[in-house]
Parts: structure tokens; sequence; C-alpha cells
């Protein structure tokens, strides 16, 4: 395909996505209105549903299926990342050095580190009650765990971060939310459907139906993501050099 072939075909596209815009854009109500269609459409079914979040009834019940699919792209890029910076056969893996950690940094960061892996749990847990959720909630979990290498150095975050058993919790958070989705299928209504377990008591963790394992869905996937995410850039910049040679052993 020659560069002005791909001109023509980028201006196209990018004209055509202008024009949907534009045409949805026609008669979306004024800002700073009174009329709201959307935001009370989506209040009621929230209410209706038990689920105090609106945020996370729109995103795990009213478009679930949209929900699956931002989901599966950031799965895949962790793939596609996981694949484009595997280990060539003409680089090797040497043990990272000690890292020299101010006392100030070293105390600050290991003190934070367990509140924000609560906090990130906690917005997990909550996404149906309050702001947050399993988006949000699985990068600070993810984070919370880099605050490790920051207060300590990259041994201590290989010691509670085997890349393995991260890769296999992304694809099982993946895998429940296809699971649960079918589950609405085998209970005689549509897929991701929020029609098979209980609504709860309004307000309270077990409230929403689906949204809360939904969401924990999400919160896992999305953790271990990030994290399998920065753990194949730092082995590039920390452990893997050029050069070839056999392969020595981390020092764990």
């Amino acid at each position: 395909m020659s560069r002005r072939l791909r001109l023509w075909v980028l201006a196209v596209g990018g004209l055509s996505v202008a024009v949907l815009l534009a045409a949805a854009s026609v008669r979306l109500p004024h800002f700073g209105g009174a009329r709201h269609p959307y935001g009370d459409r989506a209040v009621a079914a929230a209410l209706s549903r038990r689920t105090a979040n609106v945020i996370s009834s729109v995103n795990f019940d009213l478009r679930a299926f949209d929900t699956l699919g931002e989901e599966s792209i950031l799965f895949a890029a962790v793939l596609g990342t996981v694949v484009l910076l595997r280990q060539t056969h003409d680089e090797r893996e040497v043990p990272p050095a000690p890292a020299e950690v101010a006392p100030a940094v070293r105390r600050y960061a290991l003190v934070l580190l367990p509140f924000a892996l609560l906090c990130g749990l906690y917005v997990i847990a909550h996404g149906q009650l309050s702001p947050g959720g399993g988006f949000q909630g699985g990068v600070v979990v993810a984070t919370a765990l880099h605050l490790l290498y920051i207060g300590a150095d990259y041994r201590a975050l290989e010691r509670i971060r085997p890349v393995g058993l991260y890769e296999a919790g992304d694809a099982v958070g993946e895998a429940a939310y296809l699971v649960l989705g079918v589950a609405g299928l085998l209970g005689g209504s549509a897929f991701l459907a929020n029609t098979v377990l209980p609504l709860g008591t309004f307000n309270t963790l077990a409230s929403g139906g689906f949204v809360p394992l939904l969401n924990a869905a999400v919160g896992m996937e999305v953790a271990c993501a990030v994290v399998v995410l920065l753990a194949r850039f730092l082995d590039q910049a920390v452990e893997i050099e050029q050069g070839r040679g056999p392969k020595e052993g981390k020092n764990a």
C-alpha cells in the first residue's frame, strides 16, 4: 500500500467518524438544561436494580457488553506486550543490583503500601455503592504493590510478584466476566442480563445482583493486567541485556 493510499484511507475513515459524531450530537440535550433523558433513565434503572452507584449500574448492567469490550482491549494489550517484550535468543537475564533508597522514601513507601492496597480493595468491593469500581480499584491495587519497588528494590518486588500467577489471574478475571454473561443465557434471559441473582437490599454490599460480581471480575483482571504490563517493561529496563550467553538465574 502506497503512502498516498494510506493517507486517503485515513482521511476517509476520519471523515466518516466526524460525520457520525456530528449526527449523534444533533439531538443531544443542551448543556446545563433541565432535560436529561439519558441520565433520568439511567438513574431509574439503577434504582430499580438496587444499585446505589449509577455509574457502576451503567458499566456493569445497562451496558455490560460494552464494558466486556473495554476489558478485552486491556487483556489484548497485555497479551501483545508479553509477546513483543519476551526475551529473545540474543538477550540474557542478569540479577538486578541492590538499589540505595533514601531512608525517608523507604519508610513512607513501606508504611503506605498496606494502606494503598487496602484502599484499592475497598474501591473494588464498594464499586456498586460509591464512586470507584473494578477499573479504578484494580489500578490502585497494582500501583500499591509497586511501592515495594520504590521503598526497597526490584528483587523485593519480585518476591511478591510471581508474574506467572498474575498472568493466570488476568485470564481468570477475563473468563469470569464471560462466565457471568453466559449465566444470564442459562437463566433464560440475555447474555450479561442482570436477572439471575437476587437484587438484595439497596445500599449494601450484596445489592445490585450481578453488578458486584462483574465489578470484582474487572478489578481482578485490571490489577493483574497492570502488574504483568509493568513487569514486562521493568524486566526490560532492569534485568534484560543484549548479548549472547547462557541465561542467568534471578537472585531471589
